[in-house]
Order: structure tokens, then sequence, then C-alpha cells
């Protein structure tokens, strides 16, 4: 277990040393290195600890809100069913996981939610966080 987080030390301090920028939109799906995380927190797979993540909102050219992604089918209250536009396959939003995102962790484009989906989606996390 060790050995991952000096792996994933090793790629945070080159993703940060990185001048790639990405024009991203709200509403696309990008796979993103977020890394090797603690606990319960998502993580990302392989050796750029990637995971796809769903652009909730814009905050300046550099960063994001975000929720990361998953294909393992989960049908609760903390996580959002749906199809990627011109995908097959379900994802499921991990609602329990919205973080602010930097665009260096960007590594490329993967897809888009449709307009009604993402619609959905909000009512879901707005129901969820309801103080």
């Amino acid at each position: 277990m060790d050995n991952q987080y000096d792996k994933w030390n090793d790629e945070k301090k080159r993703i940060e040393l990185q001048d790639q920028k990405f024009t991203f939109k709200v509403r696309e799906i990008y796979w993103l290195k977020i890394g090797q995380n603690i606990g319960y927190e998502v993580y990302g797979k392989g050796d750029e600890f990637l995971r796809p993540v769903l652009i909730l909102r814009k905050f300046s050219k550099d960063s994001f809100l975000g929720i990361p992604l998953t294909s393992q089918d989960k049908d609760d209250m903390f996580h959002f069913k749906f199809i990627p536009i011109n995908k097959t396959k379900n994802n499921y939003a991990i609602l329990s996981q919205v973080k602010l995102f930097s665009s260096k962790r960007i590594k490329s484009k993967l897809g888009k939610i449709s307009k009604e989906d993402f619609i959905n989606l909000k009512n879901k996390l707005k129901e969820l966080i309801d103080l």
C-alpha cells in the first residue's frame, strides 16, 4: 500500500509542473488523475491514477467542481445512474464524492452527459445535501 502512495506522490509532482491546460465545460466527462486517496475517498486506478469525472460547475479556467464516476452498479441515494451521450454503458455519479479539482489533473475528454440527465443529477444532489 505504501508503494502506491509513493507512486502517487511522484505523479502529483509531475502534474504540478506541467503547463498543459484544457478548455472544459459543464456536463463534460474527463479522465482525471485523482490520485491515491485515504479511507473511503474515491481514488484513481492504473499508473496515472485515473478516474472519470463529470464537470458539475466551472469556477475558472483552472478549477471546477466535479463528481467522480464509477461503472459499478449502485442504486442508492448517494449515486446517480446515467448513460453518457454516444455510449451504451451505465455510469454512476458518486454524489457523496463531489469536490474541487484543478484543471491540471485532466488527462483527456471522455464524453458528455445529456442536458436532461444533468438536470436530474443536480436535483438529486440538491436533495442529498439539503440541510
